[in-house]
């Protein structure tokens, strides 16, 4: 089989599976990509996510992870769900449902199986964020999407509401042109973030990032009262800079019921979330993504949330002056 039919096939096979979109590049080294995320975390911002620091020469070049590796199979699949977020305690969109992690690799071996049955002498890997893979990147050069200056990836026919992950092959298919940066001179997405933590174009601090603070902060590390005074309700990850992003007005609805939300879910208070048993929390957030906070960090967050609430109010209340 040539080369274009073949890379054609697997992109096609890849969206009988469910995949929103497929593109491909080839397993050539991420100079730039690894250049700059060595400069990110030289300069502190990854904050307590150590492991973004390790096995650095696997996220630079492929072949590291698959000696054999030859191209890259990208994939997105749309989470989007059009409920609007309460006026309560809020979660981010990708949480609302299932943990992707829970879908997504088994859609992987799906497609790997399939991919095997075409070229017996295939060899893959596959990840979807699990492992050192520059997924951002490698969506950008296998034409999937390019990433937008909040840092999330931006597709042209779906916005930046798709979940990323990737296949390390050993064939030598046809590689996908690179995705233009099309963000502009925009800048909603910096104006919008009320932390502040998208620093410049394309680079956010995480230190100051919701989603890191709600979600991957330690339960035991304490969230500055100068930052959660700025969370606006976000209990669990945030979605800001992305609701305020002109090309998710191309935002498709998922046709994956288990991405929808979880009604009890969607309209948390704090009493509640201060009162949950390790036994509530379990079944509440069974195969959810917001397990991964954990109790302890949930009622961190829900805690933070609460003294910023009490600080407004009495900087609301009317002074009181004596006669």
């Amino acid at each position: 089989m040539k080369v274009s039919p073949l890379s054609e096939r697997i992109k096609q096979i890849a969206l009988e599976i469910g995949f929103s979109k497929a593109g491909i590049t080839s397993a050539a080294t991420f100079d730039t990509a690894s250049d700059r995320l060595r400069s990110w975390i030289d300069s502190g911002m990854q904050g307590y996510m150590s492991y973004m620091e390790r096995s650095q020469e696997k996220r630079r070049d492929p072949k590291a992870i698959l000696p054999s590796a030859r191209s890259i199979l990208s994939l997105a699949l749309n989470y989007y769900h059009p409920e609007a977020h309460t006026e309560k305690l809020k979660i981010s969109r990708y949480a609302w449902g299932t943990d992707y992690h829970e879908i997504i690799p088994a859609m992987l071996e799906e497609l790997l199986k399939r991919i095997k049955a075409i070229e017996p002498a295939t060899e893959g890997k596959y990840y979807v964020d699990t492992g050192p893979v520059m997924e951002k990147a490698v969506a950008e050069r296998a034409g999937v999407g390019w990433i937008g200056k909040h840092s999330n990836v931006i597709t042209r026919e779906l916005g930046s509401w798709v979940f990323l992950s990737e296949i390390i092959l050993n064939l030598e298919l046809e590689p996908d042109t690179p995705a233009e940066d099309l963000c502009g001179t925009c800048t909603k997405c910096l104006d919008a973030c009320p932390t502040n933590a998208i620093v410049e174009p394309y680079v956010v601090d995480a230190r100051k990032c919701i989603s890191y603070l709600t979600i991957e902060l330690k339960p035991e590390e304490s969230i500055p009262n100068e930052l959660s005074d700025q969370f606006e309700n976000w209990l669990y990850g945030c979605d800001i800079c992305q609701d305020i992003c002109p090309w998710n007005r191309f935002e498709q609805p998922s046709g994956d019921d288990r991405f929808a939300p979880r009604p009890a879910n969607m309209d948390l208070e704090i009493p509640t979330v201060m009162g949950m048993t390790q036994e509530d929390f379990s079944s509440r957030f069974r195969k959810s993504p917001v397990k991964r906070t954990k109790l302890a960090g949930l009622k961190r967050n829900a805690k933070a949330l609460s003294v910023a609430k009490t600080a407004e109010l009495h900087q609301n209340q009317p002074e009181i002056r004596d006669k």
